[in-house]
Order: structure tokens, then sequence, then C-alpha cells
């Protein structure tokens, strides 16, 4: 199999050829290497250096030695050093176990060849971390960012490196990369991937554990391949009826789809889609109209920044405990130091506050969710940002500046880990540049089943896989 066969199909497709006996694995992996090999450069999107052989997999999984990669951050590997995109970890952690998702991952016959980028404990929305040395690029144009915090998962996937690739989301990041680079991102339901054992709740409940993929197919058979609940997982979703992959064989019902009835923030390309999409649905036979729930933004924004921030206070105290390290410049970029100092002023009280907070979000988007079956909003504010805005080595920022600056640029995500719904970024857009555009759609909480089926008819009706990158593997 040659470089630019592989990269033109996805991992469904891949799949089937190595149980046919048409192509074997290891064809296919090493054409994946050499993908790699000829956009990484470009692109800085792996964290250190591909693997001289993929990671162990079942190969009687459903995805049969398909190639894949994890992020540099929450899940790990056993064997597989950890970095976290800091510093602070020097050349890596190395644990002796795989998390309950990596252990999934093999099990559904995952090649994993490489770990991807991930800014600074993931607290950004592009991946431009100083542990790297040098910035992910967007395979678009490599003079814009990739997104983040799933920045290099995103940039592997969108270049035709890899078919799918690992991700995870606390406040956008499966969402605003695959905005940025063109792919579907799912942000699944509170609970339904586990983030065992290490954590029950990551970051208060607003972490999600998943991937990004280029076709819908791919998505709704990974999620059949890793989701559900593990031994002492807090929340335990029951099997579902039938399986996503053959649920998206269908068209969706007829929905109540809300828009976002304020999108002012957004670049005037990002809000143009969104009326193009609306307007599409429309005529697809849906019932349409501008709603949303009604959230106190300022309150929300506090809460989310005090969340963070603790979370990052507790991470940076209990590593560095752990390493015998007092951290300083040469450990953390200039925003984390910011946001950690910030984190270490909160209570217990104050975290209270923000779970009431939270309460009061979910319970009004779940208003707004009960009138309708989805909620329609664009990914984010601006198709993508030019390297360097984000600046997390940035000493002249405050954690609450830096907060906004983040959150600018992605005001319309980090609502819904809040509240737990799952949420999906589609890229049903294209900007003047020629730039791909995200709009997002958020389900009732569990409800990834109606995501995905209208996002397996939406792909029909934008087929957004004919549109390649400047830089793809050929």
């Amino acid at each position: 199999m040659d470089v630019a066969d592989y990269a033109g199909r996805d991992a469904t497709e891949l799949a089937a050829l190595i149980r046919q006996g048409q192509v074997s694995a290891a064809e296919v992996q090493d054409a994946a290497a050499a993908a790699i090999a000829q956009v990484d450069p470009e692109l800085g999107a792996v964290a250190g250096e591909v693997f001289e052989r993929p990671l162990a997999y079942d190969a009687s999984g459903p995805f049969a030695g398909v190639p894949f990669a994890i992020k540099d951050l929450i899940i790990h590997a056993a064997g597989v050093p950890q970095r976290s995109g800091s510093r602070l970890f020097g050349p890596g952690v190395t644990h002796a176990d795989d998390t309950a998702l990596m252990a999934r991952f093999r099990r559904a016959g995952l090649a994993t060849m490489a770990v991807t980028t991930s800014p600074e404990l993931g607290f950004n929305a592009t991946t431009e971390a100083v542990a790297y040395g040098a910035p992910t690029r967007n395979p678009w144009d490599t003079t814009r960012t990739a997104g983040g915090s799933s920045g290099g998962a995103a940039a592997l996937v969108a270049a035709g490196a890899l078919p799918l690739a690992h991700a995870n989301d606390g406040g956008g990041s499966i969402r605003i990369p695959a905005a940025a680079c063109g792919l579907v991102g799912l942000k699944p339901s509170r609970g339904r991937v586990s983030a065992g054992p290490d954590y029950a709740d990551p970051l208060l409940g607003m972490g999600a554990e998943f991937a990004v993929t280029r076709t819908v197919r791919d998505c709704a058979a990974l999620l059949d391949a890793v989701h559900g609940s593990e031994p002492g997982d807090k929340y335990l979703f029951p099997a579902e009826p039938t399986s996503y992959r053959a649920l998206i064989t269908h068209p969706a019902r007829t929905l109540r789809i809300a828009v976002a009835a304020d999108i002012s923030q957004a670049d005037p390309a990002c809000a143009d889609a969104v009326h193009r999409v609306a307007e599409r649905l429309a005529s697809m036979g849906h019932h349409v109209e501008e709603a949303a729930p009604r959230i106190d933004a300022e309150a929300f924004h506090h809460a989310n920044l005090d969340a963070w921030c603790s979370f990052l206070a507790h991470t940076v105290t209990t590593a560095a405990k752990a390493l015998g390290i007092d951290p300083g410049t040469d450990h953390l970029e200039a925003t984390t130091r910011a946001c950690v100092a910030y984190g270490a002023t909160k209570t217990a009280a104050d975290l209270y506050v923000v779970e009431e907070t939270f309460n009061i979000a979910r319970r009004e988007v779940a208003r707004l969710l009960t009138d309708y079956d989805l909620y329609l909003t664009p990914t984010t504010a601006s198709p993508n940002l030019p390297l360097g805005h984000l600046d997390a080595d940035d000493a002249t920022s405050t954690a609450h500046e830096w907060y906004r600056k983040i959150f600018d640029f992605a005001p319309f995500t980090a609502l819904f880990n809040a509240t737990g719904n799952p949420a999906v970024s589609l890229p049903l857009a294209r900007s003047a540049e020629g730039w791909p555009i995200g709009v997002q759609f958020v389900a009732p909480y569990g409800d990834e089943a109606t995501l995905l089926s209208l996002a397996a008819d939406l792909e029909r009706q934008f087929p957004w896989d004919q549109h390649r990158p400047a830089i793809y593997a050929h």
C-alpha cells in the first residue's frame, strides 16, 4: 500500500481491507509511518519520535491494526513516557499500566504509533507548548494554529497521516482543533467514555475522553468500540440498544433544532456558516428556530476560571511534590504559573460555588433541550488564529486575562463541558481563505445517537472529505 492510497481511506475502510486480506496490517502501518515522516516536519504534531513498532493491540478487534496515536495528556500507555506538554515532567513520567481507555483502544485493534502534542497541561486553545521546542501547525495554513488542546492529533488526522487519533476535551479541546483542521470532533456525554482509573471526574467533571476523525462512520464505530463504564466509575451508562455504526445508516428523524440567538461574538464567516447550515436543515424538513439557554455569562466564566485554575494548582502541586522540585520558569510557562498561583487561593467553599454555578447551567441547558432535540452554535469565534496569538509564556498575562484570551476565541464550547452534554463539531463551511469552519451541535445528556445520526446526514449534504489541506500525505 502506498502513502497516497493509505491517506485516501478512513479507518473503517482500512480495517475492512486488513480483515479481507487485501493488505496486511504491517503494510498499512508502514504507509502510516511514511505519511507521518512526510508531513510532520512541517506540522510538528508528534511529541518525540514515532515508535519503532506500534504498541501491542488485539488483531481481532474491529479496527484490526489501523494506525493510531494517543495524546500527551490524561491517557497513558504502559511504558510510554508522558509529559502533559510540560517541562515540569522532564523527559516524561512512565506508568506501569494502561488507563482504562488505553486498554480499550488496544482491544479495539488500534495500532498506536506515536504520542501527539498538547499545550501545557491542556489549558490553551492552540498547541504551542515550550516543552516541544516548536509549535504545532495547521495543515491548511502553516502560519495558523491547529487549535488546542488536541492540536497534534487534529493536525495529523487532517493531513492524512492517521485516519483517527485520541483526543480529550476540558473546555473545547476536541471540538476546537476539529473545527480548525476540518474534522469530526465529538465530545461524548460525561462518563460515556471512562477516564479511570486515575480520574473519576477530570477537571471537576468537565474533562471528556475520545478522538478526532475525518468521517462520521469512523466516529460512530470508535464510540461503539470504546464507550462504557468501568468498575468503580462514577457514572454508569446502560448498554446501547443498537450500535452507533448501524444507527447512522438511517436518516435522522425530523428534529426540533434551536439555533443560538446571539452569536455576535463570532467572526462573520462563522456566523454565516451557522445561518447557512440552519437554512439547509430547514430544507431537509427539520424544525429550526432561534432559542438559547438563559446563562449568566459572567458567573459561568468566573466559575470556569476557578475550576481550571484550581485543577492546575492541584496538578502542579502534586506533581512537584512527587518529583521533588520547586517549579519555576524552567519548568512551567508564565500563564501556567499565574493560573497555579490564582488557583492556590481557592478554598473548598469556592469550589462549592463553582458546582452551584454549574448546576444552574446544567439545568438551564436541560430545559432548552427538553423543548428541542439539538442546539446549534458556531464551534469557535473565528476559523483559526495566527500562531503566537495565544502565547502561554506571556509573563504580562494574569490568570484572568489569560482565561479571557482563550475563551474569546472559543466562547461556545466550555458551557457543555460544565453541563456534561455531548457535543460535536462538524466542518460544514469554508472561509474566503479556504480554511475549514466548524459548526457545533449539542444534544441532551446521553443522546450521542441523535448527534451522530444528523452528522451522517450532514456529511452527505456537505461532503467535506472531498477537500484536502495544503499539507496532505501523498
